[in-house]
């Protein structure tokens, strides 16, 4: 009996070893990601239709919108493309600056800037 339980119990030692050591920490520096709501000013750059029956939309649907903007997230300069009602593709043209109000990284509201 004492044969067995010595290999079981090195395997049990060594698993758990494993476990320990391939948990990794945060990085001392992240991204403004997953930080909670922030306002960025942008400028629309594209506007995108996908008309229906086109890879992502139903025949029957009445196809998908989007709008890509260019932002100012700190020091960088930050590239986003945004799915968007059709109300608010047919309000927003090109080169019109806005605010984006993000929610970790997800848009929330898109305001005019006069």
């Amino acid at each position: 009996m004492n044969r067995r339980l010595i290999p079981a119990l090195l395997l049990v030692a060594g698993c758990a070893a494993l476990v320990f050591c391939s948990s990794s920490r945060k990085p001392a520096t992240q991204s403004a990601a997953k930080k909670g709501f922030r306002v960025l000013d942008a400028v629309v750059t594209a506007r995108i239709y996908d008309p229906p029956g086109s890879a992502g939309t139903t025949m029957g649907g009445s196809g998908n919108w989007f709008l890509e903007f260019e932002a100012k997230d700190g020091d960088a300069t930050a590239h986003y493309r945004f799915p968007v009602t059709r109300n608010q593709y047919n309000r927003y043209q090109e080169g019109q600056r806005v605010q984006l109000v993000m929610a970790d990284d997800d848009l929330r509201d898109i305001r005019p800037v006069f």
